[in-house]
């Protein structure tokens, strides 16, 4: 299945210019990723997402975990959460090409609600991050969404499909526990899951944890310790992250100022800003800006991601 799906995905990125970098489909949340050349760690927030390889190999640091995945081997995400990513296989003659599909958690609720015999809920409250094979009912499905991508009337009406179809594999193949626990709503991650979505919406406002806590009907002790079990960092560490990585995109892809950036992400001190943008990314915001979007200049100016 590997040659046929690679073959159609290559086929595609031709469609849309060749080259390098991020290809967006006309699927929303679909998107696929080419590059010529190994990649330094990218840091970003990672969506509940079907990550698949279909050629080269990518590394990612969720907290203190490295994970490695190759050809035909897949990541799941299933709950947002800040990582590094990095191409580590890829060259001009074989390319790194890969896809991300974003996780639709509420059909994958409605699937597990109506398989006959439901995975097990996997125990613990850590990071809900995974690597599994490719099968062939998987690619399969994939396959069918690069075809359906060149039929844009088709989509609304074949995607939820397809969907669930993908949603079934998921949740019947062998780590269906893991994935199992962010489609019970009442479940830990599925609370603390509720709570990053609404710090996600509002990063740039000033909040309290007993304000998350509330949000994912916790009591504020508990939600602090199931947060950071799954995030490796606190709800405020957290927000900051977002606030950074938000400043990162506007000064990139907007060409705000740092003054401009900081503002918009919540801070009023565009000295704290500084300092903290420093310490997260390793150079100031304004080189570091510099530096991006050379890297886009490099990648013909497609949006870059590691994904």
């Amino acid at each position: 299945m590997s040659s046929p799906l690679l073959a159609a995905v290559t086929a595609y990125i031709e469609t849309q210019g060749g080259g390098q970098g991020l290809f967006p489909t006309p699927i929303g949340g679909v998107n696929i990723i080419r590059s010529f050349q190994e990649m330094m760690p990218m840091r970003q927030i990672y969506r509940p997402s079907l990550c698949v390889v279909l050629q080269g190999a990518k590394q990612i640091l969720f907290g203190e975990d490295m994970l490695d995945y190759g050809a035909m081997e897949c990541l799941v995400v299933s709950v947002e959460l800040p990582a590094s990513g990095r191409i580590v296989q890829a060259s001009p003659e074989a390319p790194f090409v890969g896809m991300t599909l974003d996780l639709d958690v509420t059909m994958m609720r409605d699937v597990l609600e109506q398989l006959d015999t439901p995975p097990v809920p996997a125990a613990g409250s850590g990071p809900c991050v995974f690597v599994g094979q490719v099968d062939e009912p998987l690619a399969d499905c994939v396959l069918r969404l690069i075809r359906m991508s060149g039929t844009p009337k088709a989509i609304p009406i074949l995607y939820p499909s397809v969907m669930r179809e993908i949603c079934y594999w998921l949740l019947s193949g062998p780590r269906g526990g893991e994935l199992c626990n962010l489609a019970l709503p009442e479940s830990s991650i599925a609370r603390v899951g509720r709570a990053i979505y609404f710090l996600r919406d509002n990063f740039a406002q000033t909040l309290r944890v007993e304000q998350l806590a509330e949000v994912a009907r916790m009591s504020p002790s508990s939600f602090h310790q199931h947060f950071k079990a799954l995030t490796s960092m606190t709800p405020l560490q957290f927000q900051k992250e977002l606030r950074l990585l938000e400043a990162r995109r506007l000064m990139v892809a907007d060409a705000a100022s740092v003054a401009e950036a900081a503002y918009q992400v919540g801070y009023e001190s565009t000295s704290q800003f500084s300092r903290e943008y420093s310490r997260m990314f390793g150079v100031a915001p304004k080189r570091d800006a510099m530096n991006q979007q050379r890297l886009y200049a490099a990648y013909g100016s497609r949006e870059l991601r590691t994904a």
